[in-house]
């Protein structure tokens, strides 16, 4: 490991793009940035999980119960949606580490850039982009029609804010109008369209209390018949139990979206751990309070699959429920949509504050403090979006995105604890300061062999040979023992890490192969089977060993130290990646179809603009142990005022 300059051109630097990784945002590099594309550290705990709740729940809790129920899982629906609620809460917890480690605005982007290396950041990015543009222009096609229930029927809204059909395209007039109002909304500021997004997720709970303690009183008045039935509590057996949490897994999707405004939260260390738990944790407790009311007020084989809980009230004589449950689910659908559009402005400046965008994304507005040429420009894109298509064939793509960050994010966990970064970038406005350390170095060492090495004619000194000869140099003569032991311990740690490395890609390779596998019944049973069996020993053995071997120590410098650590690694990223990718593989082919046609247009952008603009591209990578000794000697050749 030494001190190398990555320069431009031929196919080896080419591949050295895809896998260079950025450092974490630190002091040095914010107070060199001071003034310039910072945002406002506005929110609070309480700011964080009203983000959270109100990016999470959405409409579909008012629809996806009769759903689920009638084809899954029966009167067993609670125990579908704790599951379900389990397995979020996996990729939360590796969410809640990073966030809290590097705190800086791009989420699962920003991680996999650090953790894993530009190619694969670059893709999470761009699947991202299309994750919020499509998810926020599905949400509002899906609120007019719930908005004119309130006003009498679905032909009944103002008619200029009504669907129409023209040139043989469904117009959604005020699906527009609100993507504008949002955006508006969120140029104003993080801390103003937080606190409206309160208010609206509060209105949405309250209705969400109004069906648990209402529906509670009715059930216990008619003796909760949908629990009495012949068939039992698991009528699809616990198969269908499972079947339907994969269902009401996506559910659970958005509290991704409090990771997005790490840069944006005063105590970052303590409140995104508490804000990415505490709003998934809300969110899994009423989602099993109101299917575990409303499966017991009608048997699940009754159950409207369109408006069950409306039906179900309406059932027991109490039809102006309907208005109570169109209110909650219209103020879910407006929280969702500002949760859709508040993380892709942010997810654009982290791509464009690293050059693979142009730096017009990255400009924060003085006044402000947040990304508003960013959010100007998301809003037009998702409110055409909304206007002109009918996104609802589109929607499936939304959980690609969501589903291959929540892979890189538990892949980057065990990365950072088994094989953390021991290179960092610098600016090669650092090379003064640089070439002085490794001269130190050089001449602590003159009597020993110097280790150089060159690349495309830049050079530099290996500052682990420097320290090896060094130890070397000093200990040898007077401590043989102490040397010998130092030497090995050197190896070991190489072999160590190169261990975990393989590992890590085994763990990978053996989800893939085991969920493909699982999922595939297409193929002949004798192969399929083999397959799920070298996955599933691929899995264990990796296990295994990353169990035995010890996490690297540099794990407890890494980025913002004194915030939440995941528990059980390497078990939990690893279940959690197992879980994602299976969900992954069975998104359909038409889904992957559309997917692989944008992550196409992705890799054309960043090998013509992405890959030449990075801000990596001329970097000088150095020893991590010698970044604070280059930031000083930096700081002291500085002329003074």
């Amino acid at each position: 490991m030494g001190f190398v300059v990555e320069s431009n051109g031929g196919s080896k630097l080419g591949f050295r793009s895809l896998v260079r990784r950025k450092r974490v945002d630190s002091i040095h590099s914010k107070s060199s940035d001071a003034g310039h594309h910072q945002l406002a550290k506005e929110l609070s705990i309480l700011h964080l999980i009203a983000i959270g709740v109100g990016s999470t729940i959405g409409a579909g809790v008012y629809i996806l119960v009769g759903t689920v129920a009638r084809e899954h899982s029966g009167p067993a629906l609670a125990f579908s949606f704790l599951i379900a609620g389990i397995a979020a809460a996996l990729s939360a917890f590796c969410y809640a580490e990073l966030a809290s480690r590097c705190p800086s605005a791009g989420s699962a982007y920003h991680y996999s850039y650090i953790c894993v290396g530009e190619g694969l950041a670059w893709i999470i990015g761009w699947a991202l982009i299309l994750e919020y543009t499509i998810g926020g222009s599905a949400v509002a096609r899906g609120i007019s029609p719930n908005l004119a229930l309130l006003f009498g029927g679905p032909d009944s809204l103002p008619a200029f804010l009504a669907r129409h059909t023209v040139l043989g395209i469904v117009v959604d007039p005020c699906a527009a109008i609100l993507v504008f109002i949002v955006t508006g909304l969120l140029c104003v500021g993080i801390k103003e369209s937080t606190f409206v997004q309160s208010v609206v997720t509060t209105a949405n709970i309250c209705a969400m209390i109004f069906v648990i303690l209402a529906g509670g009183y009715l059930g216990f008045k008619s003796g909760w018949v949908g629990y009495k039935l012949s068939t039992g509590y698991f009528p699809y057996g616990v198969d269908g139990m499972l079947a339907g949490a994969s269902t009401v897994f996506f559910s659970y999707i958005g509290f991704d979206s409090v990771a997005s405004t790490a840069e944006e939260v005063k105590n970052p260390q303590r409140d995104l751990p508490i804000g990415i738990g505490a709003a998934l944790s809300i969110c899994c407790m009423l989602y099993m309070l109101v299917s575990a009311v409303i499966v017991g007020l009608v048997p699940y084989y009754a159950m409207d699959p369109d408006t069950p809980i409306s039906s179900a009230f309406a059932s027991h004589g109490i039809q102006w429920a309907a208005y109570i449950i169109t209110i909650g689910a219209v103020t879910a659908l407006c929280s969702t949509l500002m949760g859709s559009l508040l993380p892709q402005p942010r997810i654009l400046m982290a791509m464009s504050r690293d050059g693979l965008l142009p730096s017009f994304f990255s400009e924060v507005n003085a006044r402000t403090q947040v990304p508003v040429k960013s959010t100007i420009l998301t809003g037009l894109i998702a409110a055409t979006l909304a206007f002109s298509m009918d996104v609802e064939q589109l929607a499936g793509m939304v959980s690609v995105g969501t589903l291959l960050a929540f892979s890189m994010v538990a892949i980057s966990v065990l990365i950072l604890r088994y094989v953390p970064p021991d290179e960092v970038p610098l600016p090669s406005s650092f090379q003064a300061a640089i070439d002085s350390v490794s001269l130190r170095y050089s001449n602590i060492i003159s009597t020993q062999e110097t280790d150089v090495e060159v690349i495309n004619g830049q050079t530099g000194v290996s500052g682990e040979k420097n320290e090896r000869l060094h130890q070397k140099g000093e200990i040898s003569a007077k401590y043989p023992l102490i040397a010998k032991v130092a030497a090995e311990a050197i190896f070991s740690e190489k072999k160590r890490r190169k261990i975990a490395g393989w590992m890590i890609m085994f763990t990978c390779v053996g989800a893939l192969i085991l969920t493909y596998s699982a999922s595939n019944l297409g193929i002949p049973s004798y192969f399929r089977l083999t397959l799920c069996g070298i996955g599933a020993l691929l899995l264990l053995f990796s296990l295994a060993v990353l169990t035995s071997i010890d996490q690297d120590d540099a794990r407890h410098n890494f980025g913002h130290t004194g915030g939440f650590l995941c528990p059980w690694v390497p078990l939990l990223p690893i279940l959690s990646i197992l879980i994602n990718m299976y969900l992954l593989l069975n998104l359909g082919v038409d889904t992957w179809m559309r997917v692989s046609v944008w992550l196409l247009i992705g890799v054309f952008v960043y090998v013509f603009y992405g890959r030449t603009h990075s801000s990596l591209q001329h970097a000088v990578y150095v020893p991590a142990s010698h970044v604070d000794e280059i930031y000083q000697s930096s700081a002291e050749s500085l002329p003074s005022e």
